[in-house]
């Protein structure tokens, strides 16, 4: 079993549960925040990338701001082996590194989607995320595997990647069926270390 931190298409339940190509009711989630971090829009695609703050300052060619200087996102835990195979959907433009990520509150079962069609359920989704508190009060950091930028930062847009905008405009093309990333299937046997948040 393994942990792990997911901060773009991959926190719409819909989305992993598709990518892991199983009901995901192994999986417990909680709201969380990496630290150091930045999240930008890849130019010309629907998904982010994460970069330390100081090479995201370089891109921006400013100071970030408080809010910019971490990434809220969903740390998931008893992803298996089998389930790792999420490198596969990253592709070669990521690296999966270990970090530590503060959860934002409790564990919970991922919700269990009683829909029959692709179309996207906003319930499932965890738009609102719980106010962030001061550092010092931040819970103790746990270790995760996450997915950090591994191309040339050239390749990012400046404007930072937004999940709200994700799930209004795209959450779709990544849910139905033969639509979107997520259509992608395993190779079992490969694992490449790369991925989508």
């Amino acid at each position: 079993m393994t942990s792990a931190f997911f901060y773009g298409t991959l926190m719409h339940p819909k989305v992993l549960k598709r990518v892991l190509e199983n009901d995901a009711s192994h999986l417990k989630t909680c709201s969380s925040i990496l630290l150091d971090y930045t999240r930008h829009k890849v130019k010309n695609a629907d998904v982010p990338a994460i970069l330390p703050c100081e090479r995201s300052k370089a891109l921006l060619g400013r100071e970030l701001t408080s809010e910019e200087n971490g990434v809220r996102g969903t740390l998931v835990s008893g992803l298996t082996k089998d389930d790792i195979f999420l490198d596969a959907f990253e592709g070669e433009h990521y690296v999966r590194l270990q970090v530590l990520v503060h959860p934002l509150g409790p564990f919970a079962p991922i919700p269990v989607d009683t829909t029959t069609s692709g179309a996207v359920e906003y319930s499932l989704v965890l738009a609102d995320f719980p106010p962030l508190p001061a550092a010092s009060k931040l819970a103790q950091a746990v270790p995760a595997q996450t997915y950090v930028w591994h191309l040339r930062d050239s390749y990012l847009d400046k404007e930072l990647w937004s999940f709200d905008e994700f799930v209004r405009r795209n959450a779709w093309k990544f849910i139905n069926h033969g639509g979107g990333p997520a259509g992608k299937r395993r190779s079992k046997g490969k694992s490449r270390g790369r991925k989508r948040g």
